[in-house]
């Protein structure tokens, strides 16, 4: 999560503009839907369980994560494992776009994507940041002219 103002940020300082460090799920519809509401169906980006604050993580690489969909892993990692690590990301994007406070990067996601389905019950896991479970549940969209949440 980007914590100040970040426009054509150095890799060399791009942690300096990080708030800190959450565990997200950046979930897609797979389907004949239209692509841009793939992954913009309310709950589809969960985020969680907590912030760590940026002055609570001493090497960012150092990180270890895992995926796993009802006790098997799907995924296992480390953040030294990237293609493009944290601060080379915050680089990148922020010669194209200012940041700004609150701005999440989600880092994208090693091996092992997969079909979930209602039932199925994800555990997220990150060595620094702790872990979460997410239940899978069916979408059903709302009737018309009722508030999300209702």
């Amino acid at each position: 999560m980007i914590g100040r103002t970040a426009s054509d940020v150095s890799q060399a300082d791009a942690l300096d503009y990080v708030a800190g460090y959450s565990l997200g799920l950046d979930i897609t519809l797979r389907g004949a839907e239209e692509r841009s509401l793939r992954k913009s169906i309310d709950t589809y980006t969960v985020l969680g369980p907590w912030l760590v604050t940026a002055d609570e993580v001493s090497d960012i690489g150092a990180m270890e994560m895992s995926l796993s969909v009802n006790g098997e892993i799907r995924q296992a990692t480390s953040l030294s494992d990237m293609v493009f690590g944290v601060a080379e990301q915050i680089e990148y994007a922020s010669r194209f776009y200012t940041l700004h406070p609150g701005d999440l990067i989600y880092t994208g996601t090693p091996a092992g994507v997969g079909p979930i389905h209602p039932g199925d019950v994800l555990r997220a896991e990150a060595s620094i940041i702790g872990a979460m479970d997410v239940q899978v549940r069916a979408f059903e969209p709302r009737p018309r002219g009722t508030p999300a949440g209702h």
